[in-house]
């Protein structure tokens, strides 16, 4: 754990000194990989696309393990991974890409990298809200979940699939990709739950935590995994909503939606120095123990 945090702490530093590395990950490989597997479909297709390049990880880590300075050679390769998959944006430069953008069409065809499904962004402050909480899902805090539970094949295996299952112009037949999109609303769901708690406590609790008590009242209980974690969503809108609507002038807040992208920035990176803490400790139990 102590060197899945090190990793983690240098990858994170990287991309935010040079966010031109998380670009550096093209999806050429991936795709190429994707062609060549034309002749199969369905779930066993999405199954075989996944599991060889994760199994390459696996062997990659194994092989690290029987070398001299296996250590320094697993933080080396773990960097790699995580750098990929941070990709295929760097997460924070897209928000500042919005920010500094200037005209209102740049800010709107900026937001649009925030979209990993090609979905349209709306430009207003819930809709940009909604889509930049799921982006930091999908390029942070997911990512770095499962590289933290399951080491680089985690992180690689979460990466893949939200491209395999959400990437609209990857050539995949409809039930391949419903297969991954699947198992991608699956990893989803529990970086989604610790981040709506973490938003909750970073922002506003009553207003986060009503709207997730609120989502789950209305939804059958397992449409998280087929329409993906839309509490994460629910949360995020309500969280800009209540600040709106506490603003001093509540028609001037309501059209400041670079301000409360700003105010949501901050919140995610408290998110985040909240999650790194607690795996610190976990580091620091683990030394003391």
């Amino acid at each position: 754990m102590a060197v899945s945090l090190l990793t983690a702490l240098i990858a994170l530093g990287l991309v935010h000194i040079a966010p031109q590395l998380a670009h550096w990950r093209g999806d050429g490989g991936f795709r190429r990989w994707v062609a060549q597997l034309g002749d199969t479909s369905g779930p066993a297709r999405a199954t075989v696309t996944l599991g060889v390049p994760v199994v390459l990880c696996l062997l990659v880590v194994w092989l690290i393990s029987l070398m001299p300075a296996s250590e320094l050679l697993r933080l080396i390769f773990s960097l790699v991974v995580l750098l990929y998959c941070f990709g295929p944006h760097a997460f924070e430069a897209d928000l500042e890409a919005i920010i500094k953008a200037p005209d209102q069409p740049s800010r709107e065809a900026a937001a649009q990298a925030l979209s990993d499904d090609g979905e349209a962004v709306a430009w207003n402050a819930v809709a940009l809200g909604e889509a930049t909480a799921y982006a930091a899902l999908r390029r942070r805090f997911g990512v770095l979940l499962w590289f933290f539970v399951l080491g680089p094949a985690g992180a690689l295996l979460y990466r893949l699939a939200q491209t395999l299952g959400r990437d609209p112009s990857l050539r995949v037949d409809a039930a391949a990709q419903r297969a991954a999109r699947t198992f991608a609303n699956i990893a989803d769901w529990l970086p989604a739950q610790l981040m709506v708690f973490t938003l909750a406590l970073v922002g506003h609790w009553d207003a986060v935590i009503g709207a997730w008590k609120h989502w789950h009242q209305q939804q059958v209980p397992s449409s998280w995994y087929v329409e993906g974690p839309g509490f994460l969503g629910a949360a995020a809108r309500a969280d800009v909503q209540v600040d709106i609507e506490a603003g001093d002038g509540y028609a001037e807040e309501r059209t400041d939606t670079v301000g409360e992208l700003i105010r949501l920035r901050g919140a995610l990176l408290r998110a985040l120095l909240a999650w790194l803490s607690v795996v610190a400790l976990i580091v620091l139990a683990g030394w003391m123990a």
